[in-house]
């Protein structure tokens, strides 16, 4: 084996050099490597009572990088998702419809609550839950949450306690009889009668539990009637989801928002500055969506319509222009209170520069530099289209 060249090393600059060249070689392999392309879920199990639906980290990348997961339920009427609890934090928020919920904290009393378009639902390690649309109307639930103490990392692994693949059928009806003081007779009858996977369809004569609508305190905010944390008019607004209005978001580890924006309309180009990742569901509507990320280069340009899920990694800059009809996404932060920076508008970075550090930083005159201060003046977040 030859010796290495030592006296290459010798040299500080060198070294510095070597490093620099190695550190850009990697952030550009980073850049080759991310698929930041939108994409829609994937059916996993169901039937006549509806569908779970999974994003998988192998067809969007993002997920086990982001160490997110997420899912989506479809359930038809008296759709029953038997009762379950996750490896990973959640929020869930209903896309739409109405229905029920049921929720048990840990070494706490069932909850059982009503649901509806535009809740969104903070759900934390341990608590059971289950849900049920009584209603004509399908209903449609989108989870997303923090997988890095799961099973497989971006994606969600479900136990249900009922069904073929529940923990009952997992033991001996030996130990199940034991644990419930119950007959082998009973426990055969409890373990084998429910024979679907997951999801089943009750008869519209069995009554399940009523919700009741006080349950629904310090479990729920309806992002759609929600005080604005942003409105602008012929712009959008937003609901922002965090521990001050929802407090159990704490123990999730998450933040999220709800935007709506108008037809045309556009978002400012922004980064989150605390490092966390931004995982987004589309709603309703279409449009564009960019990305920028490290040496400035656009890693993302495409259209967005609702459905896809799509991830922006840490400190990369995103904007949206909504199409005629308007776009409307639901978005979680891997932080349970996220800080967004704004580039332009009125609470824009830009704005807080001095002047000559804008003329410098762009190399251009007083005359410039006053004419890019002046715009956007009033203008925060949410940019009606040009008129």
């Amino acid at each position: 084996m030859s010796k290495p060249n030592l006296n290459v090393c010798a040299n500080p600059c060198h070294l510095v050099l070597i490093l620099c060249m190695i550190i850009g070689s990697c952030y550009g392999e980073l850049e080759k490597k991310i698929d930041l392309s939108p994409k829609f879920a994937k059916k996993v199990f169901g039937g006549d009572g509806g569908y779970y639906y999974s994003w998988f980290p192998n067809e969007l990348a993002m997920l086990e990088k982001a160490n997110v997961g997420a899912a989506k339920l479809r359930l038809e009427k008296y759709g029953f998702l038997l009762p379950h609890y996750s490896d990973s934090p959640k929020v869930a928020y209903v896309l739409r419809g109405k229905g029920v919920a049921g929720i048990v904290l840990p070494a706490k009393e069932e909850k059982v609550l009503p649901i509806k378009t535009g809740d969104a639902i903070a759900l934390p390690f341990g608590v059971v839950t289950w849900w049920y649309n009584k209603d004509d109307s399908e209903l449609e639930i989108l989870f997303l949450g923090e997988t890095s103490k799961g099973h497989k990392v971006g994606t969600f692994t479900n136990f249900f306690l009922t069904g073929s693949n529940g923990i009952f059928t997992g033991f001996s009806t030996e130990f199940v009889g034991r644990a419930w003081d119950l007959d082998q007779s009973v426990v055969r009858m409890m373990v084998h009668n429910q024979t679907s996977k997951g999801i089943v369809k009750l008869g519209s004569s069995i009554k399940m539990t009523e919700p009741r609508e006080e349950h629904r305190e310090g479990l729920v905010l309806n992002c759609l009637e929600a005080p604005l944390n942003v409105d602008v008019k012929n712009g959008g607004r937003s609901v922002v989801l965090n521990t001050t209005n929802l407090p159990l978001v704490s123990e999730v580890g998450l933040g999220a928002d709800l935007v709506r924006l108008d037809g045309g309309a556009m978002v400012s180009p922004g980064f989150s500055c605390d490092s966390a990742y931004q995982v987004t569901h589309i709603i309703r509507g279409s449009g564009r969506a960019q990305i920028v990320g490290i040496d400035g280069k656009r890693v993302l340009e495409t259209r967005v319509e609702a459905g896809n899920l799509f991830i922006v990694p840490r400190f990369f800059v995103v904007s949206k222009i909504a199409d005629p009809e308007g776009l409307e996404w639901f978005s979680i932060m891997s932080t349970p209170a996220p800080i967004f920076t704004n580039l332009a508008g009125s609470n824009g970075a830009w704005k807080a520069l001095s002047p000559r550090v804008i003329q410098a930083s762009f190399n251009v005159g007083d005359d410039t530099e006053k004419q890019f201060r002046s715009k956007r003046a009033s203008e925060a977040v949410f940019f009606p289209p040009p008129k």
